[in-house]
């Protein structure tokens, strides 16, 4: 699964840290998402796009098979 994590993060001048502190989440897990080595759980999914102010499939898009 690809995402757009760090470049929507960058738009807000957001470290990973602050990003993490805004998720609930530890630096290393916003890390693992963002290079495509970990994809979020639902929740977190969600949680993320809410954050953004978007649709899931606009933050995470599938690869294709």
């Amino acid at each position: 699964m690809r995402n757009r994590l760090k470049v929507l993060r960058a738009e807000r001048d957001w470290s990973q840290a602050d990003l993490a502190g805004q998720l609930e989440v530890s630096r290393q897990a916003v890390n693992a998402i963002e290079t495509g080595k970990h994809d979020p759980s639902l929740g977190l999914a969600f949680k993320i796009a809410r954050l953004f102010g978007m649709p899931i499939e606009s933050i995470f898009v599938e690869d294709e098979a």
